[in-house]
């Protein structure tokens, strides 16, 4: 078994496919800035491109190469909203701040498209998603989950599909319906990662690579110690998401890393391809424990799913994720399998996104659970924008309540087990 945390990008299509991008250097030496941003994915990328913009010194630390983590390695999908419905975010935060999120997770998606096309960033960015039910209690959660949009939140383009209409646009039979949502999309997310991380420091944004933060100094000039130097700043923008660890043990406790994999197959047959996904949407099933998938720009079937809480990546991840992958297309039975890959993304106890602040002048923002190519995106903006004293968006995500996962530092992946093996039971039923 390999581990998911390894020094150089994972062996993934992803990092086959990548566009072309320099090798940065470590930081040696000490040096001062306005904003120092921790982690160069699609968060940390992001904010130092709107900081840059506006004329701020920024000095993006990055512990291995820019996204490396789940922002160059997740299922590229890019699905509008979060992972609770309005109502059960407005049960946490009132209707007030529930519409405001759902205003504000529009606007991440026009976030994204806006910055592919300003930049040129080519990642293969497509628009089309369908949600997959299995049984018929899910079959009706998609349909109070298109009333709800559709009433609640004036969200156009929602169609429930019958199960033939559903067979007709996934190739498989495991399924009795679906919803689609022409507003969701996908895209090669390493590359899209690389292209703001390149626009950042065409802005003037400095990056270092392979420069882990190992302490943060918390006092009104923050300073971040690494191994070979140091960064004194006025403002810190913390972005280590699934990666966080010890830099920060107050908030670690919020969120827990969560293993997820993928497989990439050979480049298929066309006429095979367009038979598994009709229109080239992006696709997930809504089991607890779902499976994600979709087709890559040269035709291969990227498919992700599975969970692991030890860092540790499955033994022979090609056979038991292909096994997976052919009980929903057993058409696809003897085709290679050309990479296989895992990565940790960070969920929080609600599975809503935990923004806030450490003092006055560190920023932070983590826990997406599945919902980060998106709003990861929005995260740094909305950070960049509170750097420069104006939090009014920010602080609507900083009013979801967040708990610690329960068990402390030893025991809270145990319960997490436990109560997963109740969800994937319930899978099942």
């Amino acid at each position: 078994m390999s581990t998911i945390h390894n020094t150089r990008h994972a062996d993934s299509y992803y990092a086959a496919s990548a566009n072309p991008s320099p090798q940065r250097a470590p930081l040696k030496g000490d040096v001062l800035c306005d904003v120092c941003v921790i982690g160069a994915g699609i968060t940390g990328s992001m904010a130092a491109l709107h900081l840059a913009q506006q004329g701020f010194k920024v000095v993006v630390l990055e512990s291995h190469q820019v996204g490396w983590g789940a922002s160059g390695r997740s299922g590229g999908q890019a699905i509008i909203g979060y992972n609770k419905t309005v109502r059960e975010i407005a049960s946490l935060v009132g209707p007030d701040d529930a519409k405001r999120l759902w205003e504000l997770g529009l606007q991440a998606k026009n976030l994204l498209a806006e910055t592919v096309a300003t930049h040129a960033i080519s990642c293969d960015l497509k628009w089309g998603h369908l949600m997959m039910a299995i049984k018929p209690r899910q079959l009706h959660e998609l349909q109070t989950l298109k009333d709800e949009l559709e009433n609640d939140c004036t969200y156009p383009g929602l169609k429930m599909l019958d199960q033939s209409e559903a067979r007709a646009r996934v190739g498989s039979d495991k399924y009795i319906g679906a919803l689609s949502d022409p507003g969701s999309g996908h895209l090669h997310p390493l590359n899209y990662t690389l292209g703001l991380a390149a626009a950042a420091e065409r802005a003037g944004a400095v990056i270092y690579e392979h420069t882990p933060a190992t302490h943060i100094a918390e006092a009104t000039a923050p300073v971040i110690t690494t191994a070979q130097g140091s960064v004194k700043c006025a403002h810190v923008i913390l972005c280590a998401n699934a990666y966080l660890e010890k830099l920060e043990p107050q908030l670690a406790r919020k969120i827990i890393p969560v293993g997820t994999f993928m497989v990439a197959t050979e480049p298929l047959d066309g006429a095979l391809a367009k038979s598994l996904i009709r229109d080239d949407d992006g696709v997930v099933d809504i089991n607890f424990v779902l499976n994600y998938w979709r087709l890559s720009a040269d035709k291969r079937m990227l498919f992700g799913g599975r969970v692991s809480y030890s860092g540790l990546v499955p033994f022979d991840l090609k056979q038991t994720m292909g096994a997976t992958m052919n009980k929903v297309y057993p058409q696809l039975a003897g085709t290679r399998i050309d990479y296989a890959w895992g990565g940790n993304v960070a969920i929080t106890v609600n599975r809503l996104p935990h923004f806030g602040r450490v003092g006055k002048n560190i920023f932070f923002a983590h826990g997406f659970s599945g919902h980060g190519i998106l709003l990861t995106g929005l995260a740094g903006k909305l950070m960049a924008e509170a750097v420069q004293g104006t939090a009014e968006r920010f602080d609507v995500f900083t009013r979801i309540p967040h708990m610690s996962f329960p068990g402390g530092v030893l025991m809270r992946k145990p319960a997490l087990v436990l109560a997963m093996a109740y969800f994937k039971l319930r899978d099942l039923l």
